[in-house]
């Protein structure tokens, strides 16, 4: 049986598991949407045009997947991960999309923050912003999710019985 028993890695029962199943099929067809822009560069006369948008679509999809996979815990993730992660989708298809409309750069075109626009946009704003902005939100969202005093010692307890082949005794489990 699945997440039952001494040797499990299962760390957390996920009743609906919708969360997780939605955001692994996020980074799943976002992967396969990646795949197949990078393989129509195979096609006769380079990569369509929609290739472009088909890997901003994919990478929308199998980032955010994979920032809520990291997040679920018992089952779904905090209001706060949630709002991220649909903000991440929605700043990925933003900047990109940008970054692909806008015209041509020119050597006499403007800079932003000494960057060409486009440049820019990537670097600071899908660069950039994750950077200073994730950390952030898993530093609050997890604060209260550490391991107490008593649930460290019954976890070294049960690893250091696993490591000789002794069952768990089961005392001061933590689910």
């Amino acid at each position: 049986m699945r997440g039952h028993g001494p040797r499990s890695c299962s760390l957390t029962a996920d009743a609906s598991g919708g969360v997780r199943r939605g955001a692994l099929a996020a980074v799943a067809l976002g992967a396969i949407a990646v795949g197949v822009a990078y393989a129509s560069a195979w096609l006769p006369g380079g990569a369509p045009s929609w290739a472009s948008w088909m890997m901003v679509l994919g990478l929308a999809a199998m980032l955010p997947g994979t920032l809520l996979l990291g997040a679920v815990r018992q089952g779904r993730p905090s209001l706060v991960v949630l709002s991220t992660a649909v903000l991440l989708a929605a700043m990925l298809v933003i900047g990109f999309g940008a970054a692909l409309l806008l015209p041509p750069e020119t050597a006499a075109g403007p800079l932003w923050l000494g960057l060409p626009r486009r440049a820019a946009i990537v670097i600071y704003g899908i660069g950039l912003l994750p950077i200073l902005v994730l950390p952030l939100v898993f530093a609050y969202d997890f604060r209260d999710r550490g391991l107490d005093a008593n649930a460290l010692e019954a976890l070294r307890r049960t690893c250091a019985a696993l490591r000789v082949g002794e069952e768990p005794s089961g005392e001061g489990e933590h689910q």
